[in-house]
């Protein structure tokens, strides 16, 4: 509960703990590699609310998981007593399966995630890496219990996902960054 002129207010909130988040472009490839994985939460919000009744099976023959997998940046919880920078490598790694040095990670900005439910910090990194860098094939920690698809996309895809109409099944922090990458790192746009 708050004060908000005069008035009592209370609201729902979650605790989340900080988060890293890292834009990886492979510059031999001309590629972003960024992540896929299911997500609970908006596979459950994309349910007709007929079916999102507490307790109640969910056909997933007419409600495939499919619709639960979103397109993300590399990016993992801040959960150890590390400086970001060390935490950011090891998700580069973990999920992606790239080894980069700690000086090729370039800090990009910090901003506030999920403002109406959790105020959570996000720490925004970007780091470029060839094949030489791909030591493990990535996918997250099978121990954490993290099924992660790592892919790869365009510059040109990238653009259309960012400048066009269609929802995407990402957050918007995916959108800023790539947002971030288009003006100050991209290759410019082939001339028409």
């Amino acid at each position: 509960m708050y004060p908000q002129n005069n008035e009592a207010k209370t609201w729902e909130l979650v605790t989340l703990h900080e988060s890293v988040a890292i834009i990886i472009y492979n510059k031999q490839r001309q590629k972003l590699v960024l992540v896929k994985q299911f997500r609970p939460a908006v596979y459950f919000s994309g349910l007709p609310s007929s079916c999102r009744k507490t307790g109640e099976q969910v056909d997933t023959t007419k409600y495939p998981g499919s619709s639960g997998v979103t397109l993300e940046l590399c990016a993992g919880i801040v959960d150890q007593d590390k400086p970001l920078v060390n935490i950011a490598q090891q998700e580069v790694l973990e999920e992606c399966g790239y080894q980069v040095p700690l000086e090729a990670l370039q800090k990009i900005k910090t901003f506030r995630a999920g403002v109406g439910v959790s105020g959570d910090r996000q720490n925004l990194f970007y780091v470029e890496v060839d094949d030489k860098m791909k030591v493990t094939q990535g996918g997250g920690l099978a121990e954490e219990g993290e099924m992660i698809d790592v892919v790869e996309i365009s510059v040109d895809e990238v653009r259309a996902m960012v400048n066009g109409p269609e929802e995407v099944t990402s957050p918007a922090g995916l959108l800023f960054g790539l947002s971030w990458f288009l003006q100050h790192k991209a290759p410019p746009a082939p001339t028409p």
